[in-house]
């Protein structure tokens, strides 16, 4: 990526810190130091006050991004994502359809295994956000999106939107996994009664 280089050369050119470039850019200096050594990309409001500070546009300012965004959300959403998403349907299968067996044939520990299963699925549920997060997935996609003509506030109102799905999918999950326990420990109790 050449952001990176394009923030640390008009910088420069202005003579800033970044601690200074931080301070007008309403980021931390570190974070100006992640975008510098591209360790995280600015989001597209900073992209827009960056390109402010500097007197550029923004298709200056990404210059070559744009097409390797694109590219980095094909290749990442595709491969990973769908492997992720294969291994965490699996995982609520298991869960929704062992808690019965394991815990007529195993007794207590088929409860342990259970939540073992449980535990497992909630973990590869937030590695995949984290995938997402650290792969700036989100970012990329609303870079090309605003690249593409799509105005600032669309744009604003999809990331509020994924926010509230993901944790929607978090707590349905949760109260999902939590209500079949429930009824298997109930099954569980009327077929050992």
């Amino acid at each position: 990526m050449e952001i990176g280089n394009q923030i640390k050369k008009h910088r420069t050119r202005l003579k800033w810190s970044q601690e200074q470039l931080a301070e007008k850019a309403y980021v931390s200096r570190q974070t100006i130091s992640n975008w510098e050594n591209d360790k995280s990309y600015p989001d597209i409001h900073s992209l827009l006050i960056l390109g402010m500070l500097f007197n550029i546009s923004l298709d200056e300012l990404v210059k070559g991004d744009v097409e390797t965004m694109k590219n980095e959300i094909k290749n990442n959403d595709v491969k990973e994502f769908n492997k992720m998403a294969r291994l965490l349907t699996a995982e609520y299968l298991i869960m929704v359809l062992s808690p019965l067996p394991l815990v007529k044939y195993l007794g207590w520990i088929g409860g342990v295994i259970w939540g073992i299963i449980f535990a497992v699925s909630m973990f590869t549920a937030v590695k995949v956000e984290k995938m997402k997060k650290e792969n700036n997935i989100q970012t990329y996609k609303e870079i090309t999106a605003f690249m593409e003509g799509k105005p600032l506030d669309e744009i604003s109102d999809e990331r509020i939107k994924n926010a509230n799905h993901t944790g929607m999918k978090v707590v349905f999950g949760i109260v999902f996994a939590m209500i079949a326990l429930m009824v298997c420990a109930l099954i569980g109790y009327f077929i050992y009664k």
